[in-house]
């Protein structure tokens, strides 16, 4: 069997395992083998098709990391808060300056947003604060 061939065919089982379990950075390891396979039809040595596949298998992983390192550091700032402005009934207040609610399906505790008068009705979740959900009245 050509190396080539092994080549291909480790890449396509690199590919097929990352379908299975969803791991990016096998994809990119499946490049780095590909680049092994394309210095073998080059006509490389088996050392040298190594190190192409390590150097641009390697490469690519660093890269990816680094890349969704830096897309992961400018998303934090933004809000992640998918409950933000939803809507919930307040029946009534605690003593404590809480209320329960139902949200989702569920008994959440709710607190009003500091500085905010307390009253019943329809209030809007402003975010979730562990596990209570900071509203404010609408």
């Amino acid at each position: 069997m050509a190396d080539s061939t092994l080549w291909w065919l480790l890449a396509g089982a690199a590919v097929a395992v990352e379908l299975l379990t969803g791991t990016f950075y096998l994809l990119m390891f499946a490049v780095g083998l590909a680049a092994g396979a394309l210095a073998a039809h080059l006509g490389a040595s088996m050392p040298t098709q190594l190190v192409a596949a390590a150097v641009v298998g390697g490469g690519a992983v660093a890269g990816w990391h680094f890349l969704r390192g830096r897309q992961s550091a400018g998303t934090a700032g933004t809000n992640l808060d998918f409950d933000s402005g939803e809507h919930v009934h307040v029946d009534a207040w605690t003593s404590e300056n809480t209320a329960q609610v139902r949200y989702r399906g569920a008994v959440w505790t709710a607190v009003p947003v500091e500085g905010a008068p307390q009253g019943t009705g329809a209030h809007r979740v402003r975010h979730v604060d562990g596990s209570r959900l900071v509203v404010e009245k609408i």
